[in-house]
């Protein structure tokens, strides 16, 4: 018995090792499970709840209304308006390839950038699969909603510029907001598949323009279909940029630089007030419309604007560098006069030509003007008589006036990407060149060839300086800000700076000079003149390609590209200056005939608008101008 009793207690030992290893492996399960409970109720509890509401609630951001555009008479340029987008929310769907295909039967869309936003954004947030949907693509989504589950279509406020192409460069246009950006931003106002300001004002004032975004909370069904509003929080508008433009004269502008239908064209003019420097009309031409960047361009606009030879993105006023042509003259003028080399009485003789050393450079009349002064020189642009007046004082002297008109600098007005010109000198030609200068090189530059380029708003600031006995006002387009309720927030106020060191009887004689190239026989910018107003300004025809031989071919059988630019610039009243103006027209052969008929058509319409004390609107609308 006894040994059967030590043969079970032996036995049992097994076992209770057994029963051990079970129960320590119970004791850890349990305590795995309970951890793990811990885990998704304690530490996870809260992010978990955030997930589970996300299946049931979700937070959509309501887009602002950017703020509107205005003209200087407070008339809508560029605004909002209603449209459709069309999103799509990830985690929603169950099948996304199978969902797309179906929505890209009835609604094109960049199945590629969609693809790339779905990878990069998380499951749970719209994604934008297109803006601006038309009402019929709007009805298509509606009707399917079962087989579309995720795809939900959202009014939002679109950018609309109400004049098309209409001072485009000025207004600038919207893109997608980059992801460098994206990074940079603080505050979180930003999404991916936003809209920012690329350029002009637009990028300028986004800050201002863009508004606070608000958001709405809605409950959801499994599919993502708004079931209710929870809660809503507006957004606040964009603020108002009243800009200096006249929306009537701008529209005069843009009709009257326009080239013959199916011909290439291109060129620039701004209008600006002389003592305020406020800038009433800029065109650039060729243009664009800002509308197909409002909804997102299309990559196949992109490319066609980005790689037109004409170039119609750039900003000719600001960005364009030619050389003046024959209005630098006013410059080499100014310093001949200051510099006490010439004065009213001072003549040289053009026999249609001039000599120095082996070269021979020729006067644009091949006759020769015969003994010219300055008031002579200016009127009938005659070349001669500055290449006498350049070769006197040098390349250095020139472009210290120059600088003083506001040429070789920018500016500053408030446009991205403004070029500064050149005024060329000596160091100037040793420092880039690595060559020294060449007294046949001052020849050309005293007539607005050789190395000079200036922008078209330089050539405006010029004419405005001449006219405001020697004052430099700085370009400016932007009058005010306020909020969308009219609350005044800034005001902007015209920065002059008085140029003390140029004479006023100088500025008088070139003046008088100007004014006889408009009103006198024989002046090269007749065709600019006015009834009841004088006009004072200078024409320019500025060399595009230098012709070898001395005999230049008639217009007509010299390629587009090849011909001469055509400039014309003013200022007017003449007793009292309220206005100057610069005319470019890339190719278009002489000032006086290509430019000067665009200044004067602008001109015109703007003393009809705003006619002087004693001239009424009748007088120079009369059909007789």
């Amino acid at each position: 018995m006894s040994g059967f009793h030590r043969f079970s207690i032996e036995s049992l030992e097994p076992l209770k090792g057994k029963i051990r290893i079970y129960a320590i492996l119970a004791v850890i399960s349990f305590l795995c499970l309970w951890m793990r409970i811990w885990y998704l109720q304690i530490l996870k509890g809260q992010s978990f709840e955030e997930l589970a509401k996300n299946n049931r609630m979700r937070v959509v951001s309501l887009s602002p209304f950017r703020g509107e555009l205005k003209d200087r008479n407070e008339k809508p340029l560029v605004g909002v308006r209603p449209s459709f987008n069309l999103y799509i929310t990830p985690e929603d769907v169950e099948n996304i390839p199978e969902t797309l295909d179906f929505l890209e039967e009835k609604i094109g869309f960049d199945r590629k950038r969609l693809n790339r936003g779905i990878k990069q954004t998380r499951s749970f947030k719209n994604i934008l699969i297109k803006a601006d949907v038309s009402r019929e693509e709007v009805a298509f989504v509606e009707e399917n909603k079962m087989r579309l589950p995720g795809i939900q279509v959202q009014a939002e406020p679109l950018r609309s510029y109400k004049y098309g192409n209409m001072a485009a460069h000025v207004f600038g246009y919207l893109g997608e907001i980059s992801k460098d950006r994206l990074l940079e931003e603080e505050g979180g106002f930003y999404r991916s598949g936003d809209l920012v300001g690329k350029d002009g004002i637009e990028k300028i004032f986004e800050s201002t323009l863009k508004g606070q975004k608000g958001r709405k909370e809605v409950e959801v069904d499994v599919s993502g279909r708004e079931l209710a509003v929870l809660r809503r929080l507006p957004p606040v508008g964009g603020n108002v940029v009243t800009l200096t433009l006249d929306s009537e004269l701008q529209q005069v502008a843009e009709e009257a630089l326009a080239g013959k239908p199916g011909e290439p064209f291109s060129g620039a003019l701004a209008l600006i007030k002389v003592k305020t420097g406020e800038i009433l009309a800029m065109v650039s031409k060729p243009s664009f419309d800002p509308n197909l960047f409002a909804g997102g361009i299309s990559r196949k606009n992109w490319r066609g604007l980005l790689f037109d030879e004409m170039h119609p993105l750039q900003n000719r006023v600001v960005q364009g560098q030619y050389p003046p042509g024959s209005i630098h003259k006013i410059a080499v003028a100014l310093a001949g006069l200051e510099e006490g080399l010439i004065d009213e009485e001072t003549t040289f003789y053009c026999p249609g030509y001039y000599r120095l050393g082996k070269g021979r450079y020729r006067c644009w009349k091949r006759g020769g003007h015969g003994k010219v002064n300055i008031h002579k020189a200016l009127r009938e642009s005659c070349d001669v008589y500055f290449y006498n007046l350049g070769n006197k004082m040098g390349v250095d002297t020139i472009a210290s006036y120059a600088n003083q008109l506001g040429l070789g600098r920018l500016t500053g007005i408030p446009l991205i990407g403004e070029k500064s010109g050149l005024t060329p000198t000596k160091d100037w030609k040793l420092k880039e060149k690595g060559e020294k200068w060449y007294p046949g090189e001052t020849i050309s530059v005293s007539i607005g060839q050789g190395f000079n380029l200036v922008t078209p708003i330089q050539q405006a600031v010029m004419l405005a300086s001449v006219a405001n006995k020697g004052t430099l006002v700085k370009p400016t387009l932007v009058k005010k800000i306020e909020t969308s309720k009219g609350e005044l927030i800034q005001e902007f106020f015209p920065e002059i700076k008085t140029n003390e060191n140029i004479s006023q009887k100088s500025l008088d004689i070139i003046r008088r000079g100007l004014r006889a190239v408009v009103n006198e026989n024989g002046g090269t910018g007749r065709r600019s003149r006015l009834k009841d107003i004088i006009v004072s300004g200078k024409t320019g025809t500025a060399q595009v390609v230098r012709m070898k031989g001395g005999d230049i071919p008639p217009e007509e059988k010299t390629p587009f590209i090849f011909r001469d630019h055509a400039w014309f610039a003013a200022f007017a009243p003449y007793e009292n200056p309220e206005i100057a103006i610069a005319v470019l027209v890339e190719h278009g052969g002489h000032g006086g005939s290509a430019a000067a008929p665009v200044a004067r058509k602008v001109m015109k319409k703007y003393f009809e608008l705003y006619p002087p004390p004693s001239v009424t609107k009748e007088e120079i609308s009369s059909p007789s101008n």
